[in-house]
């Protein structure tokens, strides 16, 4: 998140500013209630370290079933004591050797995957092309475990963690692949479609 923040944060100016909203992923809360309770407050926590604007509840019970109102005030108020003890005053998470070495392997991934994508355009901003981003989505720049035997997308990438990040992986060794490996293998699609179109 904080390779991220430094990319949106690097485009705003007068007419741009990005808010930061945090909020506990839906799926990782387990259907055992007290530990979904700790979830709650262990990801919210965590996710102070991000100085959010915005802290967006979710229920702790969503696990299980749809919150009611009962749920959703005692899970607030978790919250709330969370962001009262943390704004007292913690150790800053984000400038860990570990955590800083990701976020700057992170954005150089980042930044190469993006320049890949704005060469297959050649306007002003094809960043902002629905065609160059559906061209990257459907030769594989733009990838997720989930798209696999969707039409419109490759959906060939496999994902794993590994000592608390996401890398992508070769499936069969399982060993992480470098965007700048990954990228040149999927180059021979990029360069054929790219100059045939």
């Amino acid at each position: 998140m904080l390779a991220k923040i430094e990319l949106i944060e690097s485009l705003h100016d007068e007419n741009f500013k990005s808010f930061r909203q945090v909020r506990s992923g839906l799926l990782s809360f387990p259907p055992d209630l007290d530990m979904a309770k700790g979830q709650l407050v262990s990801s919210i926590y965590l996710a102070m370290n991000l100085d959010p604007d915005i802290v967006h509840v979710v229920g702790y019970c969503e696990g299980s079933y749809i919150a009611k109102p009962k749920d959703i005030i005692e899970s607030c108020k978790m919250v709330k004591q969370i962001i009262k003890n943390y704004k007292m005053g913690v150790p800053d998470m984000s400038l860990d050797a570990d955590v800083q070495f990701r976020k700057k392997e992170l954005l150089s991934e980042a930044n190469l995957l993006i320049d890949t994508i704005r060469s297959l355009g050649n306007s002003k901003d094809p960043l902002i092309e629905p065609k160059v981003l559906c061209k990257a989505v459907e030769i594989g720049l733009l990838d997720a475990p989930d798209l696999k035997g969707n039409k419109y997308a490759k959906g060939e990438i496999c994902t794993a963690m590994i000592n608390g990040a996401c890398y992508t992986i070769n499936s069969k060794t399982k060993k992480p692949i470098p965007e700048k490996e990954r990228i040149k293998y999927l180059n021979g699609g990029l360069t054929n479609e790219h100059n045939s179109s």
